[in-house]
């Protein structure tokens, strides 16, 4: 069926060939005018009888004998057009009946007028062809219905979905807004290697790649940049932060990916408290740009990132929810727990069994919450707090019962980072990939002097959740298997 109407459609662009049209020009000739401005000025053009130009993909085709009407888009406004056979030049007319197809682009020149039902409409003087579409579009009211059909052919959903093109939209914004934040704050932009000889950063599982020209394997970045923007702090920059592209090997879900984008920023002579501070007013004022609201439905519960956001302790809500005391339970007893609680843990080593824990206890927070004091053998990279030496000065928030960005005062003692980096290490030996790689050239820098500094990081993660789709969802492509 399909391969039918391809072979229709070839056969109109052989008629268009060989009326010496092209089917596929560089550009119109019109001098085109956006749709949403020319209904904009609508009665006002039709007055001064004006010939205007509209271009954009027919989405309508109705014939009346010896007229044709079209529904143009441009993408952000529709506009009706009228070809008549009297009206156009000898011949355009029959071109146009029968080689121009729903979801061919075209332009159109003419003058605006109004119908006997007094809808805006372009009476066509010229038409344009601007590429022959070869496959039909999907059925409007229908479309695409497979979910997987839906991502791999995501630029039809798009077009037929408002839902996903306001999306998109709001993203861009989202994005902006978050750079427009962080630059009214002095912090300097910068972009930082996505390419490394060492993954670090965070606490996940690189891809690796081969460089060809070095001869040498590397690794696509897990985080946006942290260690480099460390290393402009030991170079003398007070504030820098990047919006990019971040890889991680690992389990795809509703909140996390493979491929996506983060905003890390650093804060020399700040410590943790002046960076939650600051990321606290920086969601405030994002919402607010991208949504008009600061009040949110997630994942079940009602969030306003206006009111208030307590401090929740680590140890503490994880013995409130779980009766489980991490500093004094056995491993036994926190097996037992983790297993009660029908929760998973990556392995069983006590680190792991009590991020199992803190998972489970998170889930029913709904936030806005700053959660403080993280156990220092969960943080490589935070300094310890000076009132209790084995938890660190790291905060995560808490939204939607999840961990929506994280920040820390970090670690600037170069021989506490070596003996952090040493013990990561042997965790990687025992089977635990996402540990951290130890980074030798960091080591050195910090070994220079790095001032005070404070640090955050956040991902796209945080507009899926205020937007409360999943995250795959909010990707415009997502990555998806190719078919067989």
């Amino acid at each position: 069926m399909l391969d039918d109407l391809r072979k229709a459609r070839l056969e109109k662009l052989k008629l268009l060939k060989d009326a010496g049209i092209s089917p596929y020009p560089s550009k119109s000739s019109f001098k085109i005018s956006p749709i949403p401005l020319i209904k904009k000025n609508f009665k006002k053009l039709s007055k001064t009888n004006k010939v205007v130009a509209v271009a954009g993909r027919i989405t309508a085709k109705r014939e009346h004998g010896g007229s044709v009407f079209i529904d143009i888009s441009d993408g952000k406004a529709i506009s009706q057009v009228f070809l008549g056979k009297n009206k156009l030049p000898k011949g355009s007319f029959e071109l146009f009946s029968k080689a121009v197809d729903i979801g061919d682009f075209v332009a159109v020149s003419g003058k605006p007028f109004y119908t006997k039902r007094k809808e805006p409409t372009i009476e066509a003087k010229k038409w344009e062809m601007l590429a022959k579409s070869l496959l039909p579009l999907p059925e409007k009211w229908h479309g695409l219905q497979d979910p997987e059909e839906k991502l791999r052919k995501r630029y039809l959903e798009i077009l037929f979905n408002p839902e996903i093109r306001e999306m998109i939209e709001k993203k861009a914004l989202f994005w902006n807004s978050v750079r427009e934040f962080h630059s009214k704050n002095d912090f300097l932009e910068v972009e930082t290697p996505a390419l490394e000889v060492t993954a670090g950063g965070a606490d996940a599982n690189p891809f690796i790649t081969r460089h060809q020209a070095l001869d040498m394997d590397v690794y696509l970045r897990i985080s946006a940049g942290e260690l480099w923007q460390k290393r402009l702090m030991v170079a003398g920059f007070k504030k820098t932060f990047e919006i990019g592209r971040i890889f991680r090997n690992e389990g795809m879900s509703a909140e996390h990916l493979q491929d996506y984008t983060q905003c890390e920023a650093y804060w020399a002579y700040a410590d943790y408290k002046d960076m939650y501070e600051f990321l606290k007013e920086c969601y405030i004022f994002v919402a607010k740009k991208t949504f008009k609201t600061l009040k949110f439905k997630i994942r079940g519960f009602d969030v306003n990132l206006g009111g208030k956001w307590p401090l929740i302790d680590y140890a503490e809500e994880i013995k409130k929810q779980t009766k489980i005391d991490i500093w004094k339970a056995s491993e036994v007893e926190i097996i037992n727990k983790v297993k009660s609680l029908n929760t998973k843990s990556e392995s069983g080593s006590r680190i792991k069994l009590i991020d199992a824990l803190w998972k489970y206890c998170r889930k029913n927070i709904g936030g806005p919450a700053i959660l403080i004091n993280e156990p220092k053998f969960m943080s490589p990279l935070a300094k310890s707090s000076k009132a209790n030496p084995n938890v660190t000065e790291r905060f995560h928030f808490l939204i939607g019962g999840s961990e929506m960005g994280q920040g820390y005062s970090e670690l600037n003692d170069p021989i506490d980072q070596r003996e952090r980096f040493i013990v990561q290490e042997q965790m990687r030996k025992e089977g635990d990939e996402s540990a951290q790689m130890k980074d030798e050239d960091f080591i050195e820098a910090l070994e220079h002097g790095m001032p005070p500094t404070a640090g955050h990081g956040f991902s796209e993660r945080l507009f899926s959740f205020l937007i409360d789709k999943p995250v795959r969802e909010n990707q415009i492509f997502p990555l998806v298997k190719p078919k067989k």
